[in-house]
């Protein structure tokens, strides 16, 4: 029998505190006071009676003990948070409702046209896309929050408890706008000389980024500003000098437009896989497998 000094919010604070890293970020996620966060996280350690994370200026990390806690209660909130999906969805009178995390470069290519056949094929079908950065669409899955999340690949370190499918191969490309004086005299070493929107560090091609670019011999760049935000880069990139690095998948509309323009540097070590994140052991319920059937299905037009 479970503890009953063990509340839901414990669970709930420790799974967002190991998720975020830090006490101060998961505190801003749970709308809780840093102090408040600090004091369910004692309650649940001394209730354990087991230290379950580290703190240091760094942030957090799992001891032992915590790191067994930790697989047993992100699996216990998503099991949770599909029943509430599932009370959810009988609410809505049986409509089929599929909770999809996408990265920047499926939104902007993929998602448009999988709604458009969803729209067609499957009408008591409905949609939640969560567009973000690889570290919290992850998360949102681990916990349940998300049936599947559509994007590149992460690190080892992210995918634990996940299981992946490979659907197709993209590369990261470095745009500018159609007039950009890099065009004229184009060099890598020359990046220096202009503001770089750059990946930040829980994206997931953040790592290949930061390879392809000490490969080349390109150090620290002095003007960097770091975003997922495609709505913002979308517009501060073609109003300004700044070289855009993201996704191909993200610009390719843009560049179909001729409103960006893809600098010739050769990419190519940045190809990597794009494909379907789901939990490890998952069963694929009938409307999961609808939506990677239409997704399947639109890549197979587009080939």
């Amino acid at each position: 029998m479970i503890d009953p000094r063990i509340k839901f919010r414990h669970i709930q604070c420790f799974v967002e505190i190991v998720r975020q890293g830090s006490l101060k970020r998961a505190s801003e996620r749970l709308n809780l006071t840093q102090p408040a966060v600090s004091r369910t996280l004692k309650d649940l350690e001394e209730t354990l009676d087991a230290a379950l994370l580290e703190r240091d200026r760094g942030g957090v990390t799992l001891t032992p003990q915590g790191e067994v806690f930790w697989h047993f209660a992100q699996t216990s909130l998503a099991a949770l948070q599909q029943g509430l999906n599932g009370v959810d969805q009988m609410t809505r009178g049986g409509r089929t409702v599929v909770a999809v995390g996408a990265l920047p470069s499926v939104a902007a290519s993929l998602m448009p046209q999988v709604v458009a056949h969803l729209a067609t094929s499957s009408p008591n079908m409905q949609l939640h896309i969560v567009e973000g950065a690889h570290g919290d669409l992850v998360g949102r899955l681990r916990a349940g929050a998300l049936d599947m999340v559509i994007g590149r690949l992460g690190a080892v370190d992210t995918m634990q408890g996940l299981s992946f499918t490979q659907l197709y191969t993209e590369v990261v490309d470095m745009v500018v706008r159609p007039d950009h004086p890099l065009l004229s005299a184009p060099r890598l070493t020359a990046l220096h000389n202009w503001p770089v929107i750059y990946p930040p560090r829980d994206s997931a091609i953040y790592a290949l980024v930061e390879s392809f670019m000490l490969a080349n011999g390109i150090g620290d760049l002095p003007d960097k500003l770091e975003t997922v935000s495609g709505a913002f880069a979308h517009v501060y990139t073609p109003a300004s000098d700044a070289v855009w690095i993201i996704s191909h998948g993200v610009v390719a509309p843009a560049l179909e437009a001729g409103r960006l323009v893809r600098l010739p540097f050769d990419t190519s070590p940045t190809r990597g896989p794009i494909g379907v994140m789901t939990r490890a052991g998952q069963a694929t319920d009938a409307a999961t497998g609808t939506m990677l059937l239409a997704t399947r299905k639109v890549l197979a037009d587009r080939a």
